[in-house]
């Protein structure tokens, strides 16, 4: 009996620990590739493959501030390639730049209602000091108008295949701050949006098309209009730079950004033996919640370590790589029967350490075969890196793991009395093909 009501006591004292356990969520422990980072959203990539490291809610389309400049920046140097405009072109101040130089609260140096600014300048004081009348005066001149401009941003967009973008103005201001002179037909609170997926891209292409916009933005600090009455120190917004508070080994780029909607943000890129990584942080909070320099940079910095020291660039796929048993393609009226076939060229990427053999190649072939006359480098198919295990990240444009299969030499055609005969063996070889099957089907 005392047993039955120790054992009544003890179900009664559990009850209320088992309704707690429905209301309380067990920490799960965090995956390896967790970086603790206290972001809006993160990714990771590498610079020259394109091979996306990591990322966290890379896709939710974000405030990007000043971010937004690297778009300035790529159709100005696409207009300066093309001949549009010219690094000396000369820039009479709009009463819009003016007015938006004038105040300080925002980065700015401050421009002359009469005076007149080279285009470098301008690209200087945008470049290192996030300038944003010098942006606008960089839009009127490349557009004639900011809202032309907006309308060259969108459209840059839409050609390197960016996704959840929105442009409504050259600077990444909020269109509140332009004073009522925001672009025709965006909102007077608007403000440009992306996800960290296509601010990557962005940045990725841009340093394709144009490394050396890395010339003027791994400057730390520069004087604007030095010698003049003009003059004011520009110390540039990336302090991760060399000398400067947070700085990084191997960080030269890119462009920060930094509003009430999209918080603390950097798109940072830094090279180490060979191997430069591109980095997007949007929103970054400290621990305790709050945005700052150092939340951006922090994160950041995690990023920048996790890629430099856990990935190594690996030769996937050597030159004149073939599959074993499957190095040759069956040519039709040729002088060979068949020609070999090779990867067109060597694959490399950036792979995780302990992750290398996860990676095998896998032959695909377009057809079974060739006619003749057949060109050395024809394409026949690919070979496929494929993950044996797990997931991957996959590419920033969206690529494919693989690389071309073409034949190795040139395959000429056969003469007509080559090929007569070669007609010959083929009736031959079809119809006694026809009559051993029809034997054996009616033996079988």
């Amino acid at each position: 009996m005392k047993k039955a009501r120790k054992t009544s006591m003890i179900s009664v004292l559990l009850i209320p620990i088992l309704l707690l356990s429905m209301f309380v969520t067990i920490p799960q422990a965090k995956a390896e590739t967790d970086l603790g980072l206290t972001v809006g959203a993160a990714i990771l990539v590498d610079a020259d493959s394109g091979k996306i490291l990591y990322e966290q809610n890379a896709d939710t389309p974000l405030g990007i501030a000043s971010m937004s400049k690297m778009m300035t920046e790529y159709i100005l140097l696409d207009a300066i390639k093309e001949g549009k405009v010219s690094w000396n072109q000369k820039y009479k101040v709009s009463e819009y730049a003016y007015k938006l130089s004038q105040n300080r609260a925002l980065s700015n140096v401050p421009l002359r209602a009469d005076g007149t600014y080279t285009l470098r300048e301008l690209y200087e004081a945008m470049a290192i000091y996030s300038a944003n009348a010098a942006t606008v005066a960089i839009a009127e001149m490349v557009a004639g108008t900011e809202t032309e401009f907006v309308k060259l941003m969108n459209k840059k967009a839409e050609e390197l295949g960016l996704e959840g973008y929105k442009f409504v103005n050259s600077t990444g201001l909020n269109n509140k701050d332009l004073m009522g002179m925001q672009p025709a037909g965006t909102g007077p609170e608007d403000e440009n949006v992306m996800p960290a997926r296509s601010v990557a891209k962005l940045a990725y292409h841009l340093l394709k098309d144009y490394p050396e916009v890395l010339e003027t933005a791994s400057i730390p600090k520069k004087i604007f209009r030095e010698g003049t009455d003009d003059a004011i120190q520009m110390e540039n917004w990336n302090f991760m730079l060399p000398g400067l508070v947070y700085e990084y080994e191997g960080v030269d780029g890119l462009k920060t950004g930094t509003t009430n909607l999209a918080g603390y943000c950097f798109t940072g890129t830094a090279e180490r033996n060979g191997t430069r990584l591109i980095s997007v942080v949007m929103n970054a909070v400290d621990s305790n919640g709050a945005g700052s320099y150092k939340a951006r940079f922090d994160a950041t910095a995690k990023l920048f370590n996790y890629g430099f020291n856990q990935f190594s660039k690996q030769e996937i796929i050597p030159e004149d790589f073939s599959v074993k048993g499957k190095d040759t393609i069956k040519v039709i009226k040729g002088k060979e029967d068949k020609v070999k076939i090779a990867v067109k060229e060597p694959f490399s990427m950036l792979v995780k350490n302990s992750e290398r053999d996860l990676y095998e190649p896998k032959l695909v072939l377009d057809k079974d075969s060739l006619e003749a006359e057949v060109k050395k480098g024809t394409v026949v198919g690919k070979v496929v890196i494929e993950r044996k295990e797990g997931s991957d990240y996959g590419f920033i444009d969206g690529k494919e793991m693989a690389v071309d299969v073409v034949t190795a030499d040139d395959v000429e055609r056969a003469g007509f009395i080559s090929l007569f005969f070669q007609g010959i063996g083929n009736f031959f070889s079809n119809l006694w093909g026809g009559i051993t099957g029809f034997v054996g089907g009616l033996f079988s």
